[in-house]
């Protein structure tokens, strides 16, 4: 699950009508923050944004399948919020941007919904 330098280069390009990103490495891909939430994700080059009820539909209509990972138990396949980008919308600036919007607002969303995580007090 890596991510070539080229092609991080490619999606800020890409990026570009939506506003400024920052692309981070984590597991092997990349995670793509705007506003310091992580709005889409990229493995083996390949780019994944947060999907909810919001935008769910647009990509089942592009005929696009969620991330999936293989959890270290082996229980089977792990299928992940967030969704494969066709590639005439990857291509496409102002596609990309609109839908980049609104995984924006899922991963936003996703994120309100979570309650604080509580901080450990340090050993003293």
């Amino acid at each position: 699950m890596t991510t070539r330098p080229e092609f991080k280069e490619y999606l800020l390009d890409q990026f570009a009508a939506f506003g400024p990103v920052q692309i981070r490495g984590m597991f092997g891909g990349s995670g793509i923050y705007a506003d310091g939430v992580m709005f889409a994700l990229v493995a083996d080059d390949v780019l994944y944004l947060k999907v909810d009820d919001g935008n769910r539909d647009d990509f089942e209509a592009a005929d696009m399948k969620p991330f999936t990972y293989r959890h270290k138990n082996n229980s089977g396949p792990v299928a992940m919020p967030y969704w494969e980008v066709p590639v005439a919308v990857l291509e496409d600036p102002d596609d990309l941007a609109q839908w980049s919007t609104k995984a924006l607002r899922a991963a936003r969303a996703a994120k309100a919904a979570k309650p604080e995580k509580r901080k450990r007090a340090k050993p003293g």
